[in-house]
């Protein structure tokens, strides 16, 4: 068994610290230097992916410390634990078995009295099944039409992880000729989101996929009364319309108000279910099921990187490193991923989630307090976008705010045009490589106003094109960068209790069970 310990009591951190101010970026990165780094400071990822950390404030003696730091924290002993079936949700004392929704890294778990990779297979059987019927017109509307709009109802992990993909293989799909159906989503329990969604939705041709692992998500449920209301109104029956993902348990599971239920469990939290049923079948029905089990395969073959236990062969195990080192040795309390392609706008915010979400956290596993900083802060935008946005901070801002790229060589639509010399694409890569070294170097100027300190960490992840391997993939490496950094800083990165104290008393509020600042505020409401 491995031995869960905080990180401040070991040994290779308290090496680790004494590294502290011992790369100077702007003259690492500058000349013939940085050429070398650039070459030489890189990682090899699943399905022709690259880490490259360059523009990092490590080297030889930092990355030494690092994986000393990584045997000592036993980290990847515990992601074998993980996937072997251990219980590693300490907090709802529950195994952690995403990463079985795309493959088999171990030895068989059961749980519930099932093999969980079988059931996880049955599941993504089923929709793919589900999905031929659907796209060969054998399930249709009540007049025998084909569904032509599928429609997601969920929140959190239900809709951004789902949407995020959804957006990043949209065009690619329609390039390469396996787009099946539109995809929309409604989340907001305002009711502003899902009135917008219905009034631009054919409804009549619209397929609506309700998302709910307990079956009893207040905004997810509501959402849903909306929908059957305006397909009530439309004079269409909405258990001809609707399918479930939800839990064997759930009061939706054998429910007549569906079309189909399909299955998830209490193993995988929301924001690490885009493998599963979650985003399975709305990826299924909008691309078709191969489509979604290469996405799956990207996410295996990442998955087994995260195995090795040399870091410079475990890409995700290092960007973790390195970040916690960014996070607890040099200070710096936020950090942003810039992906340089549009089609992974929504990215970002599914990444807060899975971040933020997971590692915001102040005790150990133990409950204990811990006495140093755990996740970041994270945000982020596409490129170039961000550029014209925020990077101002980022350039010449007081806090040094670490950044991760992602870029690929080439287009998703496979065409483009030239302008004044250059295409769009060889535009949109020129800035990313351009940002780098203008974050790293910085530029000397004797008006401070356009003076650039450098000294900003960045790394970057490249690819050919973003396409469903490489989309699996990168989905995967930042799951697993989540994972390690838990594991180093000893927290439970698989439950999310901070999201429940607010939901617990806007229940007391609609049961007008209020006093103090909280009726005051009520009444302020008008609710």
């Amino acid at each position: 068994m491995t031995n869960w310990k905080n990180l401040d009591t070991l040994d290779s951190y308290k090496a680790l610290k004494a590294c502290k101010g011992s790369v100077d970026l702007t003259t690492v990165m500058a000349g013939e230097s940085g050429a070398d780094r650039a070459k030489n400071y890189s990682v090899p990822m699943a399905e022709k992916l690259t880490y490259n950390f360059a523009a990092k404030e490590v080297d030889d003696t930092v990355l030494e410390k690092l994986a000393a730091l990584a045997k000592e924290a036993e980290l990847v002993d515990k992601f074998q634990e993980l996937y072997n079936g251990a219980v590693i949700n300490t907090g709802e004392n529950r195994l952690v078995l995403h990463q079985m929704t795309r493959g088999q890294l171990g030895e068989p778990v059961k749980a519930d009295g099932v093999d969980k990779r079988t059931f996880y297979v049955e599941q993504q059987n089923r929709i793919a099944e589900f999905a031929n019927k659907v796209h060969n017109g054998e399930i249709t509307n009540a007049a025998g039409e084909k569904f032509t709009t599928v429609v997601q109802i969920g929140i959190g992990g239900s809709d951004l992880g789902p949407r995020a993909m959804y957006l990043a293989l949209e065009n690619w799909a329609k390039k390469n000729g396996t787009f099946k159906m539109d995809a929309k989503f409604i989340s907001n329990v305002d009711p502003d989101d899902a009135a917008a969604v219905l009034a631009s939705t054919d409804v009549a041709h619209a397929i609506f996929v309700l998302v709910s692992k307990s079956g009893t998500t207040l905004e997810t449920l509501t959402n849903e009364s909306f929908v059957k209301d305006a397909l009530a109104k439309a004079g269409l029956d909405a258990s001809k319309h609707m399918i479930a993902v939800t839990s064997e348990t759930s009061p939706l599971a054998k429910s007549d108000d569906y079309l189909a239920a399909f299955f998830m469990d209490d193993y995988i939290g929301g924001r690490y279910s885009s493998t599963s049923a979650v985003g399975g079948a709305v990826l299924s029905l909008a691309f078709g099921p191969d489509v979604f089990a290469r996405f799956l395969n990207g996410a295996a073959a990442e998955d087994e990187t995260a195995k090795n236990t040399d870091i410079r062969k475990n890409p995700a195990m290092l960007d973790a490193l390195i970040g916690v080192y960014e996070r607890n040795v040099l200070g710096y309390p936020a950090t942003t991923v810039l992906p340089y392609s549009q089609a992974l706008s929504r990215f970002p915010a599914h990444l807060q989630q899975l971040d933020m979400e997971s590692n915001g956290k102040s005790v150990n596993r133990f409950g204990e307090p811990v006495d140093y900083p755990t996740g970041p802060v994270l945000f982020g935008e596409p490129g170039t976008n961000g550029q014209h946005s925020f990077y101002q901070l980022l350039h010449q801002g007081t806090d040094i705010v670490p950044l991760q790229f992602i870029a690929f060589k080439n287009s998703q639509i496979g065409t483009d045009v030239e302008i004044q010399g250059s295409t769009s694409q060889k535009k949109l890569c020129a800035n990313v490589a351009a940002q780098i070294v203008a974050f790293a170097c910085g530029k000397k100027d004797e008006n401070s106003n356009k003076n650039f300190k450098g000294g900003r960490p960045s790394s970057i992840i490249i690819g050919e094109q973003l396409d469903p391997e490489t989309l699996g993939a990168l989905l995967a490496h930042f799951e697993n960068k989540v994972m390690f950094q838990g594991f180093l800083w000893n927290i439970n990165s698989f439950d999310q209790e901070g999201v429940q104290l607010g939901k617990v008393l806007a229940k007391k509020v609609l049961a007008h069970e209020t006093d103090g600042a909280l009726k005051v505020f009520s009444d302020l409401l008008n609710i």
